[in-house]
């Protein structure tokens, strides 16, 4: 399995939520494409799942934007991944190939790492010194 633009920009997405919830004020998409380098139009594609998922809150009106629907201790990888990727699958499962018990093995060694980390995990990383994470995502 092959993390798309999709997974990585919403990953990016929510850690940049996670980061200004401080504020307590709605953040806009437009601003996150800043920060971020990112197109709004491509993150306007990713939001809609993310508020569909309960991932995140949307705020109507002049200062709208968007919030964390959790808190972000609460919202893992793997939540993040799936809603914009689908489900984890490393082969076909037509595949016939003998070696089933290793590729099931290899997805829940997978997802144990994603369901185990969350927002504010990578956030402490980030704060660790590990520079420029957003660039290894």
């Amino acid at each position: 399995m092959k993390i798309s633009t999709k997974g990585r920009y919403g990953l990016m997405l929510m850690i940049d939520l996670a980061l200004y919830e401080s504020t307590g004020t709605p953040i806009s998409l437009k601003s996150i494409a800043e920060r971020q380098g990112l197109s709004d139009h491509y993150l306007e594609q990713l939001i809609a799942p993310l508020r569909n998922t309960g991932l995140v809150r949307s705020i109507r009106g002049a200062s709208g934007g968007y919030m964390l629907g959790r808190s972000r201790s609460t919202i893992t990888v793997a939540d993040i991944i799936l809603t914009l990727e689908g489900p984890l699958a490393l082969v076909d499962e037509e595949m016939n190939d003998g070696l089933h018990e290793l590729w099931e093995r290899l997805e829940t060694s997978i997802l144990e790492v994603m369901n185990s980390l969350t927002l504010q995990d990578l956030i402490q990383m980030r704060e660790k010194g590990m520079g420029n994470f957003m660039y290894y995502i």
